[in-house]
């Protein structure tokens, strides 16, 4: 009997083991591609195109705009942090706006250097989690936030598909017609690959923290008039993003047209939705690359403008260093 019960006792631990080796193991693949797919674009371009030329138009840049830049983009973690919290309040999550400021900061510089580009939403979700009084509702607050700006960011993308194709000089139109059809379907493909992966494949306390969500999408966006609240907020943070951008091609000397605002400019910034690459890098440049000459301006400077956007965004974010070092001295006090 003593020996059955042994054997009993010992077949779950070793059945444990065997799951936790079968559900770890697979990731560590797509880590490391998340990093060489980087790498590996930016080292095509740099064979590809002209790499003196891409540095030659970074060491033009003007201070003025890059500084402006920078500002806009306090701004848009100021706003971003503001949805949060508002959607928070919706969901009787308590969040004073301050510690969001802060959280965002340090979120959006994890985002920025993690893979996926989501890390530095689950460090947020965690955190906050770990002090408010429902776990599930404050994981449910991140998430409806962060949705609440792909959803406005989409439309926006959305619209520039639409667009391109009427507003494109008559030699570009064919191109613009392809590119629309390419991204429209990327899009709606990465769209249904993030939907089932949180579905079907998120972590266990994730799922369980969204399940019910319907009713908490009604609070958080719908009811009340919350939905106005939720578009001036989402639709001025996508702007600010698009501005950034704008500006960062500005400081490089480029003044881009009208028209790069609504469709070469998004549908950039919208291929640093696929989460296959660390803060966009190379996914975006190689978007901006392909996506320049279609409305008249050269590939270099697209390249140019994108890798001074990740280094304008990364530099932005730093505030989020000291909000990590102020919340390890705190833990730290006796």
């Amino acid at each position: 009997m003593r020996g059955s019960s042994n054997v009993s006792s010992i077949k779950p631990r070793s059945r444990c083991i065997r799951t936790h080796t079968r559900h770890t193991g697979p990731h560590r693949p797509l880590s490391w591609l998340r990093w060489l797919l980087p790498l590996a674009l930016l080292a095509v371009l740099a064979w590809r195109l002209d790499l003196s030329a891409t540095l030659e138009v970074l060491k033009q840049a003007q201070p003025i705009w890059l500084l402006l830049a920078l500002l806009v983009v306090q701004l848009q973690v100021v706003l971003s942090a503001m949805r949060w919290r508002f959607t928070a309040v919706r969901l009787q999550v308590v969040l004073p706006l301050p510690r969001a400021i802060a959280e965002y900061y340090l979120a959006t510089l994890l985002n920025q250097t993690l893979p996926g580009g989501v890390g530095g939403d689950a460090v947020r979700a965690w955190r906050h989690a770990g002090e408010a009084a429902s776990t599930a509702r404050a994981v449910r607050a991140v998430v409806l936030e962060r949705l609440a700006g792909q959803v406005a960011f989409f439309v926006l993308a959305g619209l520039g598909l639409v667009a391109w194709p009427l507003l494109a000089p008559d030699a570009a139109r064919p191109a613009g017609v392809a590119v629309t059809l390419l991204l429209a379907a990327v899009l709606v493909v990465v769209a249904a690959l993030v939907v089932w992966g949180l579905a079907r494949r998120g972590p266990v306390r994730v799922r369980r923290a969204l399940q019910g969500l319907g009713p908490d999408v009604a609070r958080a966006w719908w009811r009340d008039g919350a939905w106005m609240t939720q578009s001036v907020l989402s639709v001025s943070i996508v702007g600010s993003y698009v501005a950034v951008f704008a500006l960062c091609a500005r400081t490089l000397g480029d003044a881009l047209p009208a028209l790069a605002w609504l469709t070469v400019l998004p549908l950039t910034l919208a291929t640093m939705l696929i989460p296959i690459s660390v803060g966009g890098w190379g996914v975006r440049e190689a978007a901006a690359a392909a996506l320049w000459p279609l409305v008249g301006l050269i590939a270099e400077h697209g390249v140019a403008s994108s890798v001074l956007y990740g280094l304008v965004n990364v530099v932005g974010a730093l505030p989020g260093l000291w909000t990590l070092v102020r919340r390890r001295t705190q833990v730290s006090v006796p």
